[in-house]
């Protein structure tokens, strides 16, 4: 027996099926689902503080926006967020990644999270009530079980397919009233951005929980809020005046409230939680985040909860629950950890 060296654990000293020992089969070889026992949050809460965190992002925007420009504020907000993580990994002593596919997932974290989903929610704030938005944006888990079959071979169970025709059935009674009722072309448009900050954020998501266990949450995060500012930036310069913010008092809290705990800290309690738990698992607990905007948006910008507001509510909420919290039909990870036992 050995004291294996990534993980403390005692293994065989030598699995000739495996080419080595049996830990470095599973783990090493797939080192996304190693376990992790250094959470200094329980992977629940903390789930459950993201929640709350991105929820209250959608009034912050609005306030913030009567000062700036839609994309040169989200610019300010992930630039701003993304140093400050960078700032406390480079002080920490962690190392930027040095392998090709952890800057990829890096990357495309940043431009489907931050780019995308940023582009989206900074210009569907505009055009569609912060209760509403918060609704329609957090359906992301429908998305990211679509997606996660496209990149990492995740097949959904029938209870994960009906999960995702009841959820998309909660949005389009959310949004069926809004976007007939008064401007119609308005809220039409501000529901297209939202579904695009969703695909984006959905995306993202599948990307950060490949990250999970291979680089340093404040370090993937800072790099991917960067490298997601990039083109933020720079449709911001053509098609705006930067220099017409208006650094007010409110604009300024608006900007740090959205930067550091709806943004840095959000994310990094994100990334720590995935790290403990599948995506699926831990997305579940987007299902609060709608009433949490419902409930904000009733509160300081007399949104009505209407009933059917309430049904399409609790149909997303069911709907996002049964497809993110179904078993997969194949988990690709373990049929390869399987076949190498085998051999």
């Amino acid at each position: 027996m050995l004291l294996h060296r990534g993980c403390g654990l005692r293994v065989p000293k030598e699995d000739p099926q495996c080419g080595g020992s049996s830990v470095s089969c599973a783990a090493m070889q797939y080192p996304e689902h190693r376990p992790v026992d250094d959470a200094l949050i329980p992977p629940r809460l903390s789930a459950i503080l993201v929640m709350v965190l991105w929820a209250s992002c959608y009034p912050l925007i609005t306030i913030g926006l009567d000062f700036a420009p839609h994309l040169t504020f989200a610019s300010l907000r992930a630039v701003t967020a993304g140093s400050a993580l960078l700032l406390v990994a480079l002080c920490l002593g962690k190392p930027f990644p040095k392998d090709r596919a952890e800057w990829g997932w890096i990357a495309l974290a940043g431009l489907g999270m931050t780019g995308l989903g940023y582009f989206g929610m900074f210009h569907a704030a505009e055009f569609v009530a912060p209760g509403l938005a918060t609704v329609v944006a957090n359906t992301q888990p429908i998305f990211a079980a679509v997606l996660a079959y496209g990149l990492i071979g995740e097949r959904l169970a029938l209870r994960g397919w009906t999960g995702l025709l009841i959820g998309f059935l909660g949005v389009i009674i959310v949004a069926a009233p809004q976007v007939f009722a008064g401007n119609e072309r308005s809220t039409g448009l501000g529901l297209m951005y939202v579904l695009l900050a969703a695909l984006g954020v959905a995306a993202g998501n599948v990307a950060i929980r490949k990250l999970a266990n291979r680089v340093d949450a404040a370090m993937a995060m800072g790099l991917q809020l960067l490298i997601g500012a990039i083109p933020l930036m720079i449709i911001a310069v053509l098609t705006e005046h930067p220099r017409a913010v208006v650094w007010s008092p409110g604009f300024i809290v608006s900007l740090v409230g959205l930067a550091l705990p709806g943004t840095a800290l959000a994310f990094w309690l994100w990334q720590t939680t995935l790290r403990s738990m599948p995506l699926s698992k831990a997305n579940v607990f987007s299902f609060l985040v709608p009433f949490l905007g419902i409930t904000i948006g009733a509160l300081f910008f007399a949104e009505p909860l209407t009933l059917m507001v309430m049904i399409g509510v609790v149909l997303a909420g069911i709907g996002v629950y049964l497809g993110t919290k179904a078993e997969p039909d194949r988990d690709p990870v373990r049929d390869q950890g399987s076949a190498c036992r085998s051999k």
